[in-house]
């Protein structure tokens, strides 16, 4: 795998395989083979888990780290991202994880070919896709069930801005799963329609396998929206409280990308509870992660 920009793009062979390495690292039964890279973190928007995430996996695999700030690099003076890239690539980094508020942003990138581009990972582009953060999802789920197929996933929230959704619901319907999807009506994108259908938050909530809540992305709506947004109400309309979580059946678990906003899409008191997975998810976050990064430095 040369690079990791889509997990879509990617064979169900080489996904399972990724989510099997993942929980060997985290079990202790393997170790990743790759040799020591030299890699860099650049995060154009802001992130705890998964840019914390990336370094500790890379920690843990014994590669070179340099830190870069795009606020204070040559990218604020005009440079390109191809350029910025193709310097650390000739200066001898061979692995750049970048997170950047555009959409597709590796896509002219790939088309360059050029040989002085490090391999490039993707830590979330725009609203577009987060294919780490559908990974760990996906070993979360697996880790929990043992299989994808027939599980009954409802995805709830701000589904228009969020590229957690969009990389889930096409990859978890490719994989066998039942999806569904509920959160205000005005959130929800037309073109979700081909991963699943839109209903409302209660109806069948009792029958799912996984409830994935999402945070509402209050830096992406429009300021109309967030002047007249009530966090109790959404709470009471679209949010896991606890007369929900008592509806959950007996297998299903919790989910949510993080970070949380309690009280508004979980209630402060199930963010922790037994049916919760999202610190779990966190967890898997860095072996999952171990798991890209070493299938990219084999390539």
């Amino acid at each position: 795998m040369h690079d990791f920009v889509n997990l879509n793009d990617l064979s169900t062979d080489a996904i399972m395989s990724l989510i099997q390495n993942g929980l060997a690292y985290k079990s202790g039964e393997a170790t990743p083979t790759a040799p020591s890279k030299l890699v860099a973190n650049l995060f154009f928007e802001n992130s705890t888990r998964t840019q914390s995430s990336f370094q500790v996996a890379e920690v843990k695999m014994g590669w070179e780290r340099i830190m870069i700030d795009p606020g204070s690099s040559s990218t604020q003076k005009g440079e390109s991202l191809s350029d910025t890239l193709k310097t650390l690539g000739a200066l001898g980094v061979e692995v750049a994880v970048i997170r950047h508020s555009l959409n597709d942003w590796y896509e002219p990138l790939l088309a360059e070919h050029s040989d002085l581009m490090p391999h490039l990972v993707n830590a979330g582009d725009g609203n577009g896709q987060h294919p780490s953060q559908s990974l760990l999802d996906l070993m979360t789920i697996y880790e929990e069930f043992g299989h994808f197929e027939g599980l009954k996933v409802r995805i709830i929230g701000d589904l228009s801005h969020s590229r957690v959704a969009r990389s889930n619901a096409e990859i978890l319907k490719r994989l066998g799963a039942v999806v569904t999807f509920s959160g205000p009506e005005n959130w929800y994108p037309a073109e979700f329609d081909q991963f699943g259908r839109y209903v409302d938050i209660d109806d069948g909530l009792d029958q799912q396998d996984v409830v994935m809540f999402l945070r509402v992305q209050h830096e992406r709506i429009e300021t109309v929206e967030n002047t007249g947004f009530s966090a109790m109400n959404y709470h009471f309309n679209y949010g896991l409280t606890k007369e929900r979580y008592n509806q959950l059946a007996p297998q299903a678990i919790i989910m949510h990308p993080a970070p949380v906003n309690r009280d508004v899409e979980i209630a402060d008191e199930l963010v922790e509870s037994d049916k919760s997975r999202i610190f779990e998810q966190m967890r898997n976050g860095v072996f999952a992660r171990m798991a890209i990064l070493n299938a990219i430095g084999e390539d």
